[in-house]
């Protein structure tokens, strides 16, 4: 079966930011039940947990198309809250830096402006969902919002980084403040991730 990954801080590393109970039951309870959801879906489908994680976007055609649904939800539920994590660390946070900022500063302009239209962004997301960066299909980066669990590999897109914009991610602290949740995300907000996997894919 899949196993869930290890934070990289805490929980309660993110105070003031994000409280140790907001953190404790964001990982504890809601990524656990989407991840014991999917392991529960596969073992249904009699799948032998071969692939790595991201791999199965590719190939739902091996599952009964009656769970298919619920596979890619819970899935989604997995894999956004892995890289929502890696995208936050009050002391390891890196800025984006030789090949992406480069390419940000292209897009955008400014690391502040970027900032802005991130903001936009996820602030137009109606319900719940999370505001991605990726590099889309015409090798370029794009800000993307996604409904629900949807992860934009979903589009041919990379995803880089991410926010977590589903009320169990800010509500104990922030009510329905999301502009103060916003400021205080880019306080913690940490983009070796993204980093990382923009090197990797423009290799």
């Amino acid at each position: 079966m899949y196993n869930i990954k290890k934070l990289p801080f805490a929980y309660q590393d993110l105070e003031p930011f994000l409280s140790t109970k907001t953190i404790a039951t964001h990982y504890k309870k809601h990524q656990v039940n989407y991840l014991n959801n999917l392991n529960n879906l596969l073992i249904k489908n009699n799948y032998n947990f071969s692939m790595p994680l991201l791999d199965l976007y590719n190939n739902l055609s091996y599952f009964n198309i009656e769970d298919q649904s619920d596979i890619l939800f819970n899935l989604g539920g997995v894999v956004n809250h892995e890289l929502y994590w890696q995208s936050i660390n009050p002391y390891q946070k890196e800025l984006p830096k030789d090949l992406l900022l480069e390419a940000i500063n292209n897009k955008y302009e400014s690391l502040s402006n970027f900032q802005n239209k991130f903001n936009e962004i996820a602030k137009s997301l109606k319900g719940s969902g999370y505001v991605f960066l990726v590099k889309n299909e015409d090798k370029e980066l794009d800000i993307v919002k996604m409904a629900n669990q949807d992860n934009p590999l979903l589009n041919g897109q990379t995803p880089l980084f991410c926010l977590d914009m589903w009320e169990h991610a800010y509500y104990l602290n922030y009510q329905n403040n999301k502009d103060e949740y916003l400021a205080n995300f880019w306080q913690i907000a940490n983009f070796k991730e993204a980093n990382d996997l923009f090197n990797e894919v423009n290799r």
